[in-house]
């Protein structure tokens, strides 16, 4: 098929296992997920090389919670529904923001580790477009490193929970159109086939398409390809939002953020004669909503232009206490934030699109769950609220969990052990050519030009990916190298045809020929791997 990298079949031996469920992700999502499944027996596999994995270890931000006594969950749906664009779900915006209050405090009384005033109560922050102080912070801006070593510690512990560490999810096998279970190669012991009724996707973001992005490594599209190579729907593709203040760099790869809670305790942006512009660009200058903010940096930087966020009167106030990763990063690059501005650029950070999910986390695919970044609930529209990530991951893991064990015990259908392809000799080249397209045609200011420019060359990145010759002995290296360079090319395929077809600008989604909203565009696009076949094909 034209939707991804047409892999041959290839004889070899295959173990078969089973578990009732196979969780694919070790970030928020799925080890919330893998705890709340006990006492299911599941199978957590993440091709990282140790828990936790994924983008929510290096979340500086926070959790967004109406948690104070000035806040409410009203409140928190509200700026939810605002900054979406007029593309979120306000009953989804609203289920989040009451449930995530309530799920949250329950983590709490139970240990989940947050930072604390004297009093013993929560100490609450305010960001970009939220109307009240509801971030809640863990280790100071180490919020992600902190929640996730907690919880990676309590999965390590759970007796029901089986961690397999570099794996690689291959292929969501299926029998009579539901799951049967997971194809995947580990790292020392080859091919497994995990028999299993239910699978839930929590794979995280999709940052590693771009040149740059403050998302790690493995964030390369996965559990989307999974999905859609399974007969899922996706949704919301080409809402793609880029973090304003990522430090500015040439090298390509992750980039480290400078998180947003800096302009909300009074950073400040400057340009490069050291005037400050965001107050010319909205009425609330550094902590308008992200899109904003990102393409007043873009604009700049498109121009050759240096932009910098001023630390100085937060430093002269203590701040390398108060922001000890930031001041980690800073120090790092060589800079002293109380004596210079830090150069910024925006970067690839969180995709409002994914795999079309009910609030249960259910897809279209019968056994197939999804939860966190990698699904699509409708609650961030066209562009997210900031800190809202975390509170997702755990609010619909938890659903998604709670659904599953409903359902009772499930035997997977029978089928057949299936076969391992061939794997392609490993080429890193033509996943840096497809990252580089995605960057100069399709990152944070798009044109039709540009799309459709990157819509051939992404198809004959395809076409020449399809004739690259066999690997003789395939390595995990080899096969995770083949298997994400099929991932990647399959999902930017489907943003760059979910960006061209979506003609105006909204949230996220900026288009040069199509600058404003519209109202025929207020809607969800939804697109299936099938998506990608010429028309007469798709029909079929």
């Amino acid at each position: 098929m034209d939707g991804g990298v047409a892999f041959r079949p290839f004889g070899g031996p295959v173990r078969v296992e089973d578990a009732d469920v196979v969780v694919v992700g070790s970030g928020m999502a799925g080890l919330v997920a893998a705890l709340r499944l006990a006492p299911r027996r599941v199978t957590l596999l993440t091709k990282t090389a140790d828990l936790p994995g994924g983008s929510s270890h290096w979340a500086q931000g926070g959790i967004a919670a109406a948690l104070g006594a000035e806040d409410s969950a009203e409140s928190h749906a509200a700026d939810t529904v605002a900054a979406g664009a007029g593309l979120t779900d306000p009953a989804v915006a609203d289920l989040l923001a009451r449930e995530g209050a309530a799920r949250l405090s329950r983590w709490l009384a139970d240990g989940l580790p947050a930072d604390r005033g004297a009093d013993g109560n929560v100490l609450l922050g305010r960001e970009a477009a939220h109307s009240a102080f509801r971030i809640l912070h863990a280790g100071g801006d180490a919020t992600g490193k902190t929640l996730m070593a907690h919880l990676s510690a309590q999965v390590r512990a759970a007796g029901h929970v089986d961690v397999r560490t570099r794996a690689f999810a291959w292929e969501i096998v299926k029998a009579g159109g539901r799951v049967a279970g997971l194809l995947a190669h580990e790292d020392g012991s080859g091919w497994v086939f995990i028999r299993a009724a239910t699978v839930l996707l929590a794979t995280g973001g999709i940052g590693q398409l771009w040149r740059h992005t403050t998302n790690p490594g493995e964030a390369t599209a996965d559990g989307l390809a999974l999905a859609a190579l399974a007969g899922a729907t996706l949704a919301d593709l080409e809402f793609v939002q880029f973090h304003p203040t990522a430090l500015a760099t040439a090298t390509p790869g992750q980039v480290p953020l400078l998180t947003e809670a800096l302009r909300g305790a009074g950073a400040q942006l400057l340009d490069a004669r050291g005037h400050r512009f965001m107050p010319d660009e909205h009425e609330l200058a550094e902590l308008a909503p992200r899109d904003v903010v990102a393409r007043a940096i873009g604009r700049r930087v498109a121009a050759g232009e240096r932009v910098f966020l001023d630390l100085r009167a937060i430093w002269a106030g203590g701040g390398a206490a108060k922001f000890p990763t930031v001041a980690g990063i800073c120090r790092d690059a060589g800079i002293d934030p109380a004596a210079e501005p830090v150069p910024v650029a925006p970067a690839a950070h969180y995709h409002m699109g994914g795999v079309v999910t009910d609030m249960d986390g259910r897809t279209a695919v019968p056994g197939l769950f999804a939860a966190g970044e990698v699904a699509c609930t409708g609650v961030h529209g066209a562009n997210r609220l900031a800190s809202n990530s975390l509170l997702e991951a755990l609010v619909f893991a938890e659903r998604a969990a709670d659904a599953i064990l409903a359902e009772g015990p499930l035997r997977a259908p029978d089928v057949e052990t299936p076969v391992v392809p061939a794997i392609l000799r490993d080429d890193r080249g033509l996943g840096d050519e497809a990252r580089a397209v995605l960057a100069t045609q399709a990152g944070l200011v798009r044109s039709g030009t540009g799309l459709s420019q990157a819509q051939a060359a992404l198809s004959n990145l395809h076409r020449r990916a399809d004739r690259l010759p066999l690997a003789a002995t395939p390595c995990a290296e080899t096969v995770r190298t083949a298997g994400e360079l099929r991932n990647r090319l399959l999902v930017s395929r489907l943003i760059v045809q979910a960006a061209l077809t979506r003609t105006e600008s909204r949230g996220a989604h900026t288009r040069t020929d199509w600058p404003e909203p519209r109202e025929t565009w207020l809607r969800r696009q939804v697109l299936t791997a099938r998506s990608l076949l010429p028309a007469a094909v798709a029909a079929e």
